[in-house]
Formats: C-alpha cells, structure tokens, sequence
C-alpha cells in the first residue's frame, strides 16, 4: 500500500502565490458559503469608499467595485494580485501590494467599509491586525470580517490545495487563532461586535460542491460584524 505523502506546510505568501493559479477554481467549499453572508452584512455599498484587505484574487473587490464603491484591495500575494489585474472590470478598482501584518498604507478613518475575507486564521498578531482595521473605518462605517471556523482545525482541517502541477497538498502556514482570540482582539482594539455567526455545511453546500459533503453539519464559517 502506497503511503499518502505528508502535507507540504510552506509560509502564508508563497502558498498564496502558489494558489493563486487555481484558486478561483478550486471549488472550496469555504468561499461558497461565505460570499452570500459577505454580501448581506455589507449591504449596499453604492458610492461608499470600500477596503478589501487580504483581496486575494478580487472576488469580492471587482463585485463591489461593480456596484458603485470606491474600492481599494491591498494583498501580500503577488500571484493574487496578478490575477486580480487581469479580470474584467478590474480597471474600476485599486490594487495594493503590501503585506498587512505592517502598517497599512491609509490615513485614519479613510474608509466607511472595511472587510478582510478568510484570513484571520493567518494573523499571528491579532491585537495589530484588529488596531488597524478600527483605524482605517470611518467612524460612521463598520467591518465585516469572514474565516475559517476554528471548529474546523479539530477534525485537521486548515487552509490548503493541491498543486496543480504535482498533486501535493500545500498548506499555507496558519495561526491556530480560536473565537475567544477573535473577541479579545476586537475589544482590545475598541470595537464593537455588532453580529457574530457561524455557519454549518448544509445539503445545499454539498450540492454546490461535492467537497463540502465530509463536513457535513460541521461549523465551518465565523462571520463577524464589527463597529468603530
């Protein structure tokens, strides 16, 4: 019997880069349960300046950009980036490359939403990540922040895919981050929680992709909405 190789644990960027040739269509499970409840929470976001932080490859900048907000993503992962620029409609957004776990690159109070999607499980510093997101919100604005429900790293699970070209599972290096850290982190940073939810792998998600059908009525999603 053939051992399956171990997963390949490699730092956040260059997985990211390495994704990003895939990532939009990987099926994951994970961004079609979060994007419908990204959209709820952030409602209509028509003429309102918007920050996309971690924005990946633009799947939800250029759908917000597409509906009359000022859009700026900022991502780490030139590879994700580069696959943002090439989509339609991408001349309507801003892209910035910078890496989040530094200061980011905006004056105080710039932006009336502020919505990071699936990357907290990636923040090693917490109390600097959640300091910036209050900083850079309007004060008359809020956060809407998606990821990974820790739940999720008890049966093993953590961001990852397969290598196109090998077949390797790659993980990106994670923070085995739990909810009590995510509510500590915003009080420290002197937000408010306006919602917190989460959201379990339902029929319908099995029906949308078939690799939801494993996590069936498990906790796969934490959504949080946040206030200055």
């Amino acid at each position: 019997m053939i051992e399956k190789p171990a997963p390949r644990i490699v730092p956040t960027k260059e997985g990211y880069d390495l994704w990003s040739e895939i990532y939009d269509t990987d099926g994951n499970p994970l961004v079609h349960l979060e994007e419908p409840q990204v959209i709820r929470m952030l409602g209509d976001v028509g003429g309102l300046s918007v920050l996309d932080v971690a924005c990946g490859t633009g799947r939800h900048t250029l759908r917000l950009a597409g509906e009359g907000a000022d859009v700026t993503g900022i991502d780490f992962s030139e590879g994700m980036l580069a696959k943002a620029r090439e989509k339609s409609g991408a001349h309507s957004a801003k892209f910035i490359h910078h890496d989040v776990a530094t200061r980011w690159p905006f004056e105080n109070g710039k932006f009336d939403r502020v919505l990071n999607g699936l990357v907290l499980d990636h923040i090693a510093n917490l109390d600097f990540f959640f300091a910036e997101l209050r900083r850079v919100c309007n004060p008359n604005g809020f956060i809407v922040a998606s990821v990974m429900h820790p739940a999720m790293m008890l049966k093993g699970v953590q961001a990852r895919f397969h290598d196109a070209k090998t077949g390797a599972e790659i993980r990106p290096e994670s923070s085995p981050n739990q909810i009590s850290d995510y509510v500590t982190a915003t009080l420290k940073a002197g937000l408010r929680i306006d919602e917190i939810s989460e959201y379990v792998v339902e029929p319908f998600l099995v029906k949308q992709t078939p690799r939801a059908e494993k996590y069936l009525g498990w906790p796969m999603l934490l959504m949080m909405k946040l206030l200055p």
